[in-house]
This record gives C-alpha cells, sequence and structure tokens, in this order.
C-alpha cells in the first residue's frame, strides 16, 4: 500500500483540569493545513509539556497509524474521529509499526527522519481520553506508534509520501521492540539482536536491559 501522511497535526502546552487537578499537557493536537517546518526537537506550531519524559532527539516526531483508529473505536467508544487524538504529529496511512525497524531512515516531504523507538503511554492519554484505563488498555494492545528523530530538517504536509530510503541491517521492528517491553515470555534471541541495534535509543536500551533483568 501506498504510505503517506494522512495529516500533520501540532498543540501547544495548556492546562486542563482533569479529576480535580489541573493537569499541563500537550497532548490535545490539532490538524494543519498547508506546509509545517520540522525541526530537530519538534514541528513548528508543537510542543511538549514535561520535557523529563516527552519530546527531545529521540521523540521529535511521533507518528501514529490511521489503521489504528477503527481498532480504538471499537474498543474505547470515546475515540474521537478527530485525527491527532492520540497525540500523534502524524496521522500515517500504509505503514505500521512491523514495518518499521529500529534506525531505518525515512524521507517525508523534504525532511529525513530516523525511526528512534515505540512509544511507551502515559497517564495523559487517561486525560485525553478521560477514561482511567486507557493507559492499561494501550500498552497490551502493542498499537504504539512510532517515535523519528530528525536527521535533516525540512518539511512536512499532509497527502505527502513516506519513504524508507535505508534499512537498519538488524531489522528490528518497533512491533518486536513494543513485544519485548510487554509481552510476558520474551524471545531472548530477538533481545540479543535488539540491543546490537546501534540506533536503538537509551530509553529503549534501559527498558529491554530492565525487563531482560526480570528474566
Amino acid at each position: 500500500m501506498y504510505m503517506r501522511v494522512v495529516s500533520v497535526n501540532v498543540g501547544l502546552p495548556r492546562e486542563v483540569e482533569w479529576k480535580h487537578r489541573r493537569v499541563n499537557t500537550a497532548i490535545f493536537k490539532a490538524p494543519v493545513d498547508g506546509t509545517i517546518p520540522v525541526r530537530k526537537l519538534n514541528l513548528d506550531g508543537d510542543r511538549q509539556a514535561d520535557l523529563t519524559v516527552h519530546g527531545g532527539p529521540d521523540k521529535a516526531v511521533y507518528g501514529y497509524p490511521l489503521e489504528h483508529y477503527d481498532y480504538w473505536r471499537k474498543a474505547v467508544p470515546e475515540t474521537l474521529s478527530t485525527l491527532g487524538a492520540f497525540g500523534e504529529n502524524l496521522t500515517t496511512q500504509g505503514v505500521l509499526e512491523k514495518d518499521l525497524n529500529i534506525g531505518d531512515h525515512v524521507r517525508v516531504g523534504t525532511a529525513l527522519l530516523q525511526v528512534a523507538q515505540p512509544r511507551m503511554p502515559c497517564y495523559k492519554l487517561q486525560v485525553r481520553f478521560d477514561r482511567d484505563d486507557m493507559t492499561r488498555l494501550f500498552a497490551p494492545s502493542l498499537r504504539c506508534g512510532f517515535y523519528f528523530s530528525v536527521i535533516e530538517e525540512g518539511a512536512i504536509k499532509a497527502g505527502d509520501a513516506i519513504e524508507i530510503v535505508q534499512r537498519d541491517e538488524h531489522r528490528v521492528s518497533i512491533a518486536e521492540v513494543n513485544e519485548l517491553y510487554y509481552t510476558q515470555d520474551i524471545d531472548r534471541d530477538l533481545l540479543e539482536r535488539a540491543l546490537q541495534v546501534p540506533g536503538l535509543t537509551v530509553e529503549s536500551r534501559s527498558m529491554l536491559l530492565s525487563r531482560a533483568d526480570g528474566h
């Protein structure tokens, strides 16, 4: 299937009230028209609220497949039809977690991105969907989306093709790393292979080593 960007979504931090407390979050993204510059740390018009767990070079751009929306509309009736509902910068079509390997180079518009890591959900998803169980539902679904780092700054717009221009030789997919995060029985061979990937982020490496120690 043709891989493309369906929607480009951005948002700035805002304070919202949730469970009788104020929460500062940038998970509320909205589609934007036109060509959007992509910088080393984010898209123009986009920011992260808590830089201790969000943002940074390894999480500059977050992609989430449009294909997962159907699943969530059935599992979670509160799922919005508005794209960007999961806090993604790029709503994609034709590319899933199994199709992207850690370290792959991907051309989107005039920007060159590198596949960095799966998303690990935090409680901000609960705020976005107003459901206490959203984080618990998200992780085992393995519908995590994918973070990119920015190799070359450029610009992206809805409708742009997503082109994989260089494959990492270790061939460890986002889906496989996500499975290593959450599945009960760890594939030791896959774990060893994943830990050898040069593009594996510090966060992913720490998570995988922690799981290995636990087994």
